[in-house]
């Protein structure tokens, strides 16, 4: 090796060393975005735009200590959200690892504009439908969990039901909701499976759906999910099986004529920015 040889790589060495040291620290808040164009849009198992389209998105913020708030959109069916088209979710909280386990500590509302004033329902009277939870997660690998409470009445069910049905029922607070999900990249594809589990506080006093009958609505109903998707020049295309453990639990407008837990094909693309 020459001199002039020796030379150039050491500078590059110090250059490479110095370029090391003086890399960008990480910033402190980052803020993404997100799309997806989906063919159902199902929450908990359960359809929420009558096995029609979807048009979703939203945002994040999140600071390097852990903290973080977001908000996501979709459009819905206007007769089972007694008026309102459009779900707005607002969510905050805290996450961090430890010892390599993930965790996640937060509250989301989800929140409906119009429902209860412009409503398209003829039996949801005007009650305006929301809803309060707040959540702990774990997570391990491509393993995670996480369980919801519901700190008021479960998306005003009780009141809904007890307006249409004449009678006033017990609040359902303290529903809770269990997620379970895994997730991992074979090769450029993602496969995703979940089961989660609702279980609804005073179930008795709830009928099912008439297409499936049933004098009460059973305690807990679980719903799964199996996926895979492949990221094609930045955007997301995702196939899923989607189905519950009874279909009738939920209908697909507040007259709860029509199951909206029937197993189902979803597509979708997606992308975050």
């Amino acid at each position: 090796m020459n001199f002039k040889t020796t030379v150039l790589l050491s500078s590059l060495v110090l250059s490479g060393a110095a370029f090391a040291q003086t890399k960008a620290p990480e910033p402190d808040w980052t803020v993404t975005g997100n799309v997806t164009l989906a063919s159902d849009y199902r929450f908990r198992g359960f359809t929420q735009t009558n096995y029609g389209p979807a048009l979703q998105g939203g945002f994040d913020i999140a600071h390097k200590s852990g903290f973080y708030v977001g908000n996501w959109n979709s459009n819905v069916k206007d007769t089972l959200y007694n008026g309102a088209s459009l779900e707005m979710d607002f969510y905050g909280g805290y996450k961090g690892e430890f010892s390599g386990v993930g965790y996640d500590l937060g509250a989301i509302y989800y929140y409906y504009p119009k429902s209860g004033k412009d409503t398209a329902a003829t039996t949801g009277l005007g009650t305006k439908i929301d809803n309060k939870e707040i959540y702990a997660g774990l997570s391990y690998g491509p393993f995670s969990g996480k369980l919801y409470y519901a700190i008021d009445d479960y998306f005003q069910l009780a009141t809904v039901t007890g307006e249409i049905g004449g009678t006033a029922l017990s609040s359902t607070k303290g529903t809770t909701y269990l997620d379970l999900s895994y997730s991992q990249d074979f090769s450029g594809f993602i496969v995703g499976a979940h089961y989660g589990l609702l279980t609804l506080k005073n179930n008795g006093q709830f009928t099912l759906t008439s297409d499936v009958g049933g004098a009460s609505l059973p305690k807990s109903v679980g719903d799964y999910k199996l996926s895979v998707g492949k990221d094609f020049s930045g955007y997301m295309f995702t196939a899923a099986v989607v189905g519950t453990s009874h279909k009738g639990y939920a209908g697909t407008d507040l007259s709860a004529t029509k199951a909206a837990g029937k197993t189902g094909l979803v597509l979708s693309v997606g992308k975050t920015f």
